[in-house]
């Protein structure tokens, strides 16, 4: 599972203006059509994916909820998971 904040480069505060303005600056640069990269199509699809779910509040509360539950439930394999998509986003 990918952290859709760090996808975007949002902390979890970020207001849905943040969101909608991160999400035109990533889709921008990780667009197939604008980026030669190899894994840009993968990448532009978790931009798209992270601003589904940031974008609506439902979806966000639930994501939300869940991310604190993993936390609760495996503390140290959800700070390895968070530490590993810090230094390394979506491997």
């Amino acid at each position: 599972m990918t952290d859709h904040y760090t996808t975007l480069g949002l902390s979890s505060a970020a207001t849905l203006a943040d969101v909608k303005k991160a999400f035109r600056q990533q889709a921008s640069f990780w667009h197939p059509d604008k980026n030669p990269a190899a894994d840009a199509a993968a990448r532009f699809r978790a931009v798209q994916e992270a601003y589904d779910v940031l974008s609506d509040a439902d979806k966000r509360q639930a994501y939300d909820d869940n991310r604190r539950r993993n936390l609760l439930d495996s503390p140290i394999d959800t700070a390895r998971e968070i530490w590993a998509n810090y230094f390394n986003p979506l491997l």
